[in-house]
């Protein structure tokens, strides 16, 4: 067994190997894969097919820099997403305790504890005050 590691870790020199963007289009080829096997679609099938392919030729690849800028473009585009939930996720919980009111003058976000009732509320950017109810 140690030959052919020692083998096959000579032939990945100088090779790209996995990185995050190889190991989401693995798990999308095994989504995929799975769903056209409980489905019976060809169409889910081939696609599956077609994501493990470009996994293996972007882990066999020689074109390290390629590869790099792929995987960069990937991980943008992933920080973008997990932020946008992480967001959504923070003000859901946020929103359980607080309200959350815009200054009517300025549009400055102001946050108040709920269940005290009405109560004016005092604009740290612009000084204007308001009344809500929270």
């Amino acid at each position: 067994m140690n030959g052919f590691r020692e083998r096959f870790a000579r032939f990945m020199i100088g090779r790209y190997g996995m990185d995050r963007f190889g190991q989401f289009l693995n798990a999308a080829a095994l989504v995929f894969i799975a769903a056209g096997f409980f489905s019976r679609s060809r169409l889910l099938d081939t696609a599956g097919l077609v994501l493990l392919i470009l996994c293996y030729f972007r882990m066999f690849s020689r074109n390290i820099g390629k590869r790099f800028e792929e995987n960069q473009k990937f991980e943008r585009i992933r920080f973008r997403f997990s932020e946008t939930i992480r967001k959504w996720r923070f003000r859901f919980q946020q929103s359980r305790e607080f309200h959350i009111y815009q200054c009517p003058s300025c549009r400055q976000k102001i946050r108040i504890p709920r269940g005290k009732g009405k109560i004016s509320i005092h604009c740290p950017k612009c000084g204007n005050d308001f009344i809500k109810k929270s």
